[in-house]
């Protein structure tokens, strides 16, 4: 993601059974207790004489769908004022990711207490919400009146420019209208714009407006001025919002000068810009894991470590299986004979089930590609078609945005059927999928590339693909042997994610799709 939205973490009502009415202390860390970089993020109020406190304290993180972001939630039972932890009853602790809490329904998240043999030690409940942060977006459109004439053979070709004012009193720009040619008298398109782009969500912060004559050779022709608010803006059409465009030099050499026009806000509108935390709250997300065939060593099973296909698979998987409801992955393999009768296919079942080929969880999927390398023969030719029809299919059956589907191609850069992959992925992009592909080896990925579509949009026949679905990235880039190894599959994971967000955003922009709201929570009873 090019941005990491902040969320709230809170720690509400947490039940604990079998303690003694005393204060509770929490704490919160990035990282597993195995990693050697565990850092204290923070610690809660100290909430006095209750098992089942709820604790008001709130800790803000950055968070960022690409990456696994471990966390560690630890109780204690208070007994002093000193800060060491080790002075005070452990309670018990949990683990999770932050993934996990935003990708649970309403981002609410119910966890046990473990940590001491033998002990229940209650439950800890965990709430994510997303900062609201001027998450608006304005919707404005502008005329103006009776401009300068700036052309000799011509009237004006007018323009705007807005400039957003900064604390030091400088001007930063941040929106230009289109131009508007051969009149006096333009009426520009309505645009968007994010209101803490404008104003920085201070809604008295002045914004300038500057208009030019637009010059062929860059060299466009002042025409004049004018400052405003976002709080003046947002009174809409009214003559509060008509405005002199002044040229200040014309106005001290010029003693009747009045002004060099008029610009009229026509409409003012605002709403709040969804993002992809809002769409993935309580909402279902399936992945599916492609895995492709060469009778290489790339697929070889070592009892010592992970082939390439299986590190990838992993590092992939186990950050997307956070969004995942139910945790089943449908797995495919494709380039293969297949038994009872050895038949070619380009579509079958990993776990061997053909009328359910979803495995639990990505070490299910790991456990049916190792036992299904022993199960068939791996054959060419290698067509990917199939298997993005297949997702695609799924795909088409949930257009409400309830669901959104990510295939994962795992590759060695062969590719039969680059004609009718094409056209499946130009197919695809209208639907709520997106592709990931990982290739393997040293092979030439330039069929990859192009399928991948970040310089030139992939089109089939003549149609071009509503939106960018595929995300190519070469495993190789990431390798690296020893202690860096792991930090090498982060990188990879970053890389190949890094891009779902916007894709779900673009579909469900594209069809007006606004997010389902969070059912209200029931009031819960306390343990006693």
């Amino acid at each position: 993601m090019s941005q990491c939205p902040c969320v709230h973490i809170n720690t509400s009502p947490c039940p604990c059974v079998s303690m003694s009415l005393s204060p509770l202390h929490v704490f919160l860390s990035p990282h597993y207790p195995c990693c050697p970089h565990t850092l204290q993020f923070g610690r809660t109020e100290v909430i006095d004489n209750s098992l089942n406190p709820d604790f008001l304290h709130k800790f803000v993180l950055d968070y960022c769908f690409e990456e696994r972001q471990n966390l560690r939630f630890d109780l204690y039972d208070v007994d002093s004022k000193s800060p060491d932890l080790s002075k005070h009853d452990f309670l018990g602790q949990a683990f999770c990711t932050l993934g996990e809490i935003v990708g649970s329904a309403g981002s609410r998240l119910e966890k046990p207490l473990t940590g001491i043999p033998g002990k229940k030690c209650g439950t800890i409940i965990l709430l994510a919400e997303e900062l609201g942060n001027c998450r608006d977006v304005a919707t404005l459109q502008f005329s103006a009146n009776k401009l300068d004439k700036k052309d000799f053979f011509g009237k004006s070709d007018p323009f705007m420019v807005f400039y957003r004012s900064n604390e030091d009193g400088t001007f930063t720009i941040c929106h230009k209208t289109e131009v508007v040619r051969n009149t006096l008298n333009p009426v520009w398109a309505a645009f968007a714009i994010p209101v803490r782009a404008l104003c920085n969500g201070d809604h008295d912060r002045a914004i300038k407006v500057e208009v030019y004559d637009w010059d062929r050779d860059g060299s466009h022709d002042f025409i004049g001025e004018f400052t405003t608010s976002y709080r003046e803006l947002a009174r809409g059409q009214s003559h509060f919002n008509v405005y002199e465009v002044v040229n200040p030099r014309k106005k001290m050499k010029k003693k009747k000068y009045l002004n060099s026009g008029t610009v009229t806000l026509l409409s003012f509108a605002v709403e709040a810009e969804h993002t992809f935390l809002d769409y993935i709250r309580g909402a279902e997300s399936h992945a599916c894991a492609g895995n492709p065939s060469q009778p290489t060593s790339l697929h070889y099973l070592s009892p010592f470590q992970l082939n390439a296909y299986s590190l990838a698979l992993r590092a992939v998987g186990d950050i997307i299986q956070d969004y995942d409801s139910d945790k089943m992955f449908p797995a495919l393999g494709f380039g293969a004979k297949v038994p009872p009768d050895g038949h070619v296919s380009h579509e079958f079942p990993l776990n061997g089930d053909a009328s359910n080929p979803a495995c639990r969880g990505i070490a299910g999927v790991l456990e049916a590609y190792q036992r299904s390398l022993r199960r068939v023969q791996l054959y060419g030719p290698t067509n990917f078609a199939p298997v993005v029809n297949h997702v695609a299919r799924s795909a088409a059956t949930v257009l409400d945005g309830s669901q959104y589907f990510v295939l994962l191609i795992i590759t060695d850069g062969v590719i039969s059927d680059m004609a009718q992959t094409k056209e499946a992925i130009v197919n695809a992009a209208k639907l709520p999928m997106s592709i990931i592909i990982v290739g393997v080896g040293q092979a030439e990925f330039d069929a990859m590339v192009e399928l991948d579509g970040d310089d030139i949009r992939i089109s089939s026949r003549g149609k071009v693909a509503e939106r960018d679905i595929v995300q190519f990235v070469p495993f190789r880039d990431y390798m690296s042997g020893g202690p860096g190894a792991g930090l090498s599959m982060a990188g990879l994971a970053r890389e190949v994610l890094a891009e779902i967000p916007d894709q779900l955003l673009s579909y469900m922009k594209a069809r007006g799709i606004k997010p389902t709201p969070i059912p209200p929570m029931s009031p819960e009873t306390p343990s006693p």
